[in-house]
């Protein structure tokens, strides 16, 4: 009797894991969606793509959000459908203008619920400073849509003369990561799955980034060379994939790695990595060495970046490797999470 191995179970269906934003995503796209779709806009797989307009360039962006459940401490799904499709726009250097908004609404959804959300995303749209201007709702028979699913895409114009890109970082270069990770995937997880157990302090980050990004720019410049916002795959996710794709080693010092101690308490009572958990309101930012004390400075008097810390540094290593030095002086390699650890997050 011939036995199925893993390997090829994987590739006879997608699997949930298959949108965790790991290893299994990227193949995903790799292996099937890119080879199909390839044209030089796409296959630079950012967060935003750059498109030519007169005069200068257009960013355009678009993500779906199913998260689960609908309200969490710190947010909803309303917020959390604003703030990712305008952090995408910013990390990539543009200035967030337009969203389109689709509702795929479950029959059976308390409007109060529908209410409550929709005013979430007009507040947060105007904390961003950005407009819905077009949308579509459709309505999907009841236990065929888990509520109430969001699709948003964005639309921004570039910021004259900001230039970022892998391609920019070379040895010497300084990662910084804007404050405290892992909060909005934990506090997600312990809503759904402790409730009725624990009570945590705990709750979602979730924001958009534009107004903080903006004043970094404005101080840093040319200096800040490539930026990324850690959602699915979380810090690890974003650090490994820097190291790999430039070729360089990422070392990171896990002394600086800001996290707060309810979100260690909630890991570990969730048995989770923090380094792999998502996170909504945070950007993790390459800088140019000379320039790292006046971005820190930058980030931390804004209010979204007060606890901000340099964490690693690119090393004239060509092994492609990220490299944690542990509290206690050891030394392990992050690589991207495999699959996904925390479904329904975002």
């Amino acid at each position: 009797m011939s036995v199925t191995s893993p390997a090829s179970l994987l590739r006879k269906r997608v699997m949930l894991a298959h949108g965790g934003g790991g290893q299994l995503t990227d193949d995903l796209i790799s292996e099937l969606v890119a080879p199909r779709l390839s044209n030089p806009y796409l296959d630079a797989l950012d967060d935003a793509a750059r498109i030519p307009m007169h005069g200068g360039e257009m960013l355009f962006t678009t993500d779906s959000y199913v998260v689960h459940p609908l309200q969490f401490p710190g947010g909803d799904i309303g917020r959390l459908a604003i703030s990712g499709t305008v952090n995408d726009l910013a990390v990539c250097g543009a200035i967030p203008q337009f969203i389109s908004l689709g509702l795929i609404i479950e029959e059976g959804l308390e409007l109060r619920v529908l209410e409550a959300i929709l005013d979430s995303i007009a507040a947060t749209a105007c904390e961003a400073g950005v407009r819905v201007v077009t949308g579509d709702t459709k309505v999907v028979g009841k236990g065929q849509g888990d509520g109430l699913y969001i699709n948003t895409a964005g639309v921004g114009a570039m910021r004259p003369g900001v230039r970022l890109g892998l391609a920019r970082i070379k040895a010497g270069d300084v990662l910084i990561v804007s404050g405290p990770i892992a909060e909005h995937g934990l506090a997600i997880m312990l809503k759904r799955e402790q409730d009725d157990i624990v009570r945590s302090e705990l709750s979602s980050d979730v924001a958009p980034l534009g107004g903080l990004i903006e004043s970094v720019l404005r101080v840093g410049g040319e200096n800040v060379v490539y930026m990324r916002d850690p959602t699915r795959g979380g810090f690890a996710g974003v650090a490994s994939d820097l190291a790999s794709r430039t070729g360089l080693r990422l070392t990171i010092d896990e002394n600086m790695i800001p996290i707060r101690p309810a979100t260690r308490y909630a890991a570990e009572i969730l048995g989770l990595d923090p380094l792999s958990v998502a996170n909504e309101g945070k950007v993790m930012l390459v800088v140019r060495p000379d320039a790292m004390n006046d971005v820190l400075r930058s980030l931390r008097e804004h209010p979204l970046g007060m606890d901000a810390a340099a964490v690693g540094r690119f090393e004239r290593h060509d092994d492609g490797l990220c490299e944690i030095v542990t509290d206690v002086g050891g030394r392990r390699i992050i690589q991207k999470p495999y699959g996904e650890e925390l479904p329904r997050i975002c």
